[in-house]
């Protein structure tokens, strides 16, 4: 039988360990990511009060084309930025999830940068 880890708890675990360090303030909120198989969403977060400010996703009626790839990721990245220009945030905590900083999270996170977040 063979016995392999499971990398969800594994990520899981490391997300907690970086959100004890890491939190978002009404000044910088927190862009979130979480990625699945087909889909990435991504959600900016007042931690102080508890709230979700602005969620964008690929799963969205608005949204066209694949949402797995790296240009669906980067697309949702142009999306939660415009959306929290909207808003009037401008400045982000980026928490990648506990998930390394390459692929779709990192062209989500270029993404943003490229509609004008700043982190």
């Amino acid at each position: 039988m063979v016995n392999r880890p499971d990398s969800n708890a594994r990520r899981l675990k490391r997300h907690k360990r970086v959100r004890g360090r890491l939190g978002g303030v009404p000044e910088r909120p927190r862009l979130n990511v979480f990625r699945s198989g087909k889909n990435i969403y991504a959600q900016i977060i007042d931690d102080t009060r508890g709230v979700t400010l602005v969620s964008a996703s690929s799963v969205e009626k608005d949204f066209e084309g694949p949402g797995g790839n790296r240009a669906g990721a980067r697309k949702v990245g142009l999306a939660v930025a415009a959306k929290a220009k909207e808003k009037g945030i401008s400045a982000v905590v980026f928490d990648r999830g506990g998930y390394i900083y390459h692929g779709r999270v990192r062209e989500l996170a270029e993404g943003a940068r490229e509609g004008g977040l700043e982190f």
